[in-house]
């Protein structure tokens, strides 16, 4: 190789490894943002699979409130069967009670009734209302006969028992079905709340779901591109090998013919020297050396 293609072929190697460094700046390049789209990815996955474990938690506490309501409402319908029967029995008992009462009692048992309303009445009387002194009397004597009568039928009807157990009896269905029916309220209450509480958890774990299925599209939307640019990655590595490969085969020859052109010019020189020992003219003793070292001595 002469000189001339020795430059050219150095000019190329040059423009070679200028390509060979913008291969490498370009695989650098896409190997960072590859691992930043890795990081991303496994942010992600990681908020995608903390969001699922929530979803899975409140729909596990969803299922045991729904499981709590349901045996809430199974209480409210045994309950408010034990109160309609209790309420049948409050019926019964009141329509045993009064038929007694007209077949035992005078007037059916109605004048005590009537006497402890105007009782009532006159008590209310006496305590709201601004009366003289004489007044005040005469209705203070009032509410002292009319307390006396009704003791005195109280006295009267005792001797009935059957009317006074039924009377105790009535009490007891009556007392029976107001905590039934309270009850039933209480149950129906409670069975409401676990409803609610199953209702938001359920919707909020729907919401947590969308939030975790946007996570997965994420996840799988900068893997993709995470996976494009390790591909870009490889590419150019692939094209920096390339490169690597080229440029050391041009080396090897632009050494080669470094030397081949060194040994010419030796030979050159030796030949031009020797031509002087010739003709008897003097040699250094570089000049000997360069002789002894290109065969001619």
């Amino acid at each position: 190789m002469d000189s001339i293609g020795a430059v050219s072929m150095s000019e190329l190697l040059g423009d070679l490894e200028g390509k060979r460094a913008e291969a490498n700046n370009e695989a650098e390049k896409h190997r960072r943002i590859r691992d930043d789209l890795n990081e991303e990815t496994r942010g992600w996955v990681d908020k995608r699979d903390d969001l699922n474990s929530k979803v899975r938690d409140m729909i596990d506490k969803a299922n045991s409130h729904k499981e709590g309501r349901d045996k809430l409402n199974t209480e409210v319908r045994e309950t408010k069967v034990k109160r309609d029967d209790w309420n049948r029995a409050v019926a019964d008992l009141s329509e045993k009670l009064i038929q007694q009462k007209r077949e035992k009692m005078p007037d059916g048992g109605a004048p005590i009734r009537k006497l402890r309303i105007q009782l009532k009445a006159l008590e209310k009387k006496h305590m709201t209302s601004v009366l003289s002194p004489d007044k005040e009397r005469a209705l203070v004597d009032e509410i002292g006969d009319l307390s006396s009568e009704i003791k005195a039928l109280e006295k009267e009807y005792e001797q009935f028992e059957e009317i006074r157990q039924l009377e105790r009896d009535l009490r007891e269905a009556k007392k029976e079905a107001e905590a039934s029916h309270r009850k039933v309220g209480e149950l129906a209450e409670k069975a409401q709340i676990e409803h609610d509480e199953m209702v938001r958890l359920f919707e909020e774990a729907d919401q947590l779901r969308r939030e975790a299925d946007q996570a997965q599209e994420k996840f799988i939307e900068t893997k993709l591109k995470a996976d494009e640019e390790h591909r870009n990655h490889i590419e150019y590595i692939r094209q920096v090998h390339d490169f690597d490969k080229i440029i050391s085969g041009m080396r090897q020859k632009l050494r080669k013919s470094k030397k081949e052109r060194e040994d010419d010019s030796a030979k050159k020189e030796a030949e031009e020297i020797f031509d002087k020992f010739k003709a008897g003219e003097k040699l250094s003793t570089d000049d000997l050396m360069l002789l002894q070292k290109s065969g001619y001595l």
